[in-house]
């Protein structure tokens, strides 16, 4: 297996993932009955988060973690959650690639969901 090394293999990897994600019994209906995703939109924002991330190319523009709140006061995002959204994640990934940016994307995976589980139960506990 290669390692993610283009846009392609981003665009790949995110697109295997959420076919993934949104189908999962325990977090699928945050993206499908919650934030309502319109995977048409959502998909080239997540395409340039992971290729700023991974490839070191900025080309994303946004504040993720703000899109999480609102969606946190519906129906609590919870450890249980993240912890799935990193088995899915990490799954995919090892699945597909192997190297020094898939491991990468698994790290900054961990990190993220950590920070995220942070401030969603801190808002939750306000």
């Amino acid at each position: 297996m290669k390692d993610v090394t283009s846009r392609e293999d981003v665009e790949f990897l995110v697109k295997e993932f959420y076919s993934q994600v949104i189908k999962d019994d325990l977090i699928g209906f945050f993206f499908t009955d919650i934030a309502k995703i319109d995977l048409s939109k959502h998909l080239p924002k997540m395409y340039n988060f992971w290729e700023s991330i991974l490839l070191g190319n900025p080309v994303y523009e946004g504040h993720p973690m703000a899109k999480h709140f609102p969606i946190n006061e519906v129906s609590a995002l919870e450890e249980r959650h993240f912890n799935r959204w990193l088995q899915i994640w990490e799954k995919t990934v090892h699945e597909n690639f192997d190297g020094e940016n898939a491991e990468n994307a698994i790290n900054r995976a961990l990190n993220i969901a950590r920070i995220m589980n942070h401030k969603m139960a801190n808002a939750r506990n306000q």
